[in-house]
């Protein structure tokens, strides 16, 4: 009678869901709040690690209290990607962790690239380029701009990794995360020695050893099984970012199937049985956090845009919905490049929002929501042709996150990628992917000959209630817009540098 908590930690929140393996369904739930830290120049955006562990000590305090904790056997915890959490050699903090959507390291990315030799050759070397939001360049940021900081350091873990510090107390890195540090050679799943030596030949020391995905980080530690009432042998699997854990939690983990996140920022990818590898450096050539590889497209501006707007103009999410539904398909030649933050695909840290089609018949809350909405989705969907470029051949997008919960943002979505959406029956795929790793870790540790799939096959569901297709008029419309976006974007990257 087995039990399994998923923890998923992101940027805003920490949300933790308990897996009943038996009933093969979610038996409880809960969530709790975390800040970014206010006031900081633009492009740094940072987070005390501590609010993280104090979030995930509530969230399961509050599932403990609805369930039979003697009945907990695993945990598995998904992590914000990319985040730097510096320790020293006692393991304490040394300064707030710089975050996937910090953007302050564009000259660090500039010195690696040119010690590796050439973006090209940096892909050759490690099988990604070096973007602002991977770890290395912070670590790099963290050796040039904070040196008495840096001299303290002894440890280098990921936000996930963290959390997984805190329930086990063993420093431990698993494939799939890791391979999202750019420190990493993706195709070999191994520490990436001139990477390293490019930023600190004592850095080998600092890094975890890494392990397979299905390897546990761990027991619980003994302080903390009493505290919320559970066994003492209770494994904290290997866990992962929380793309990983999110492919995990929409049945991503065999070919074929592409799933999309739709939160603060947006992420489409697939799994691959080999490394996926682009030679321009626009889809990450992830691992998997199930022993297969992540190919992935990253935008930063999804719902970050469309809350804008709805705040803007004082709207509940309803009547957002209904703004966008006012305006005609293609926003009467209204457009936005969304990148109210920068970009990471395609990579323009300095990139800013443009429109473009503003006129007396545009200039108006409608035109301006749905242009914001289609904008954001054909930023991801530039991605995602880059993904079917690479060979990936998706048959319908699996959507999870904020933007999937409306239905008339799943049938732009479905008209503007060309392909059928689908919605989950669990939305918190990422914090299910946890329970699903953590159960298979544990059927694993007990000499189970047990596939990942055992565990998704029967719990991992469509809501097929929320299918869209493409309409096959706005399906053709969108091909044309989707085409004057990218050549709009491409001649206003000159602008932004």
């Amino acid at each position: 009678m087995s039990l399994f908590i998923g923890i998923d930690s992101g940027t805003q929140s920490t949300k933790a869901v308990v897996l009943d393996l038996n009933e093969r369904k979610i038996v409880a739930e809960a969530k709790a709040p975390h800040s970014l830290i206010a006031g900081l120049p633009a492009g740094h955006m940072e987070q005390h690690p501590q609010e993280w562990s104090a979030a995930l000590d509530s969230v399961i305090s509050q599932v403990a209290a609805k369930i039979d904790g003697s009945r907990v056997r695993g945990i598995g915890v998904s992590g914000q990607q990319h985040g730097f959490v510096p320790l020293d050699e006692k393991g304490e903090v040394i300064r707030p962790a710089k975050l996937w959507c910090d953007t302050s390291t564009t000259e660090e990315c500039a010195i690696l690239t040119k010690k590796l030799g050439g973006e090209k050759a940096a892909i050759r070397t490690a099988g990604l380029a070096f973007l602002p939001g991977f770890t290395a360049p912070k670590i790099l940021w963290l050796k040039r701009h904070e040196p008495a900081n840096y001299k303290r350091l002894r440890h280098v873990l990921l936000p996930h990794d963290y959390l997984n510090f805190h329930l086990t107390g063993n420093y431990f890195m698993e494939y799939g995360d890791a391979s999202g540090t750019a420190l990493m050679d993706v195709r070999k799943r191994v520490w990436s020695q001139p990477v390293i030596r490019a930023l600190d030949k004592n850095l080998a020391d600092w890094l975890p050893p890494l392990s397979p995905s299905h390897a546990p980080a761990g027991t619980l530690r003994p302080a903390l099984a009493q505290k919320y009432g559970f066994s003492s042998d209770v494994i904290v699997s290997a866990g992962g970012g929380d793309n990983m854990m999110g492919a995990i939690g929409t049945g991503n983990v065999t070919p074929g199937v592409v799933s999309a996140s739709l939160g603060t920022s947006g992420t489409i990818y697939a799994y691959g049985s080999k490394p996926v590898v682009d030679p321009a450096g626009e889809i990450a050539a992830f691992c998997s956090s199930t022993g297969g590889w992540l190919p992935l497209l990253c935008t930063m501006n999804v719902t970050l845009v469309t809350e804008q707007f709805r705040q803007l103009f004082n709207w509940d999410h309803a009547q957002l919905e209904q703004a966008v539904a006012s305006a005609p398909a293609g926003a009467g030649g209204l457009a936005l490049l969304p990148y109210l933050t920068g970009e990471r695909t395609p990579n323009l840290p300095k990139g800013t929002g443009v429109f473009t089609g503003l006129s007396l018949n545009t200039l108006n809350p409608g035109h301006l929501a749905r242009a914001a909405m289609e904008g954001v989705t054909m930023n991801m969907n530039y991605g995602l042709r880059r993904l079917t470029a690479l060979g990936i051949k998706p048959k319908e997008i699996r959507v999870t996150g904020g933007g999937s919960r409306s239905a008339y943002w799943r049938q732009l979505m479905a008209d503007i990628f060309g392909l059928p959406v689908v919605a989950m029956v669990e939305d918190e795929g990422a914090a299910l992917g946890g329970a699903l790793q953590a159960a298979w870790c544990e059927a694993l540790a007990q000499g189970k000959k047990a596939k990942i799939t055992d565990f998704t096959t029967g719990i991992v569901a469509i809501n097929e209630a929320t299918r869209c297709t493409p309409e096959a008029k706005r399906k053709s419309l969108y091909r044309k817009l989707q085409d004057r976006h990218e050549a709009l974007s491409k001649q206003m990257r000159p602008l932004f540098a």
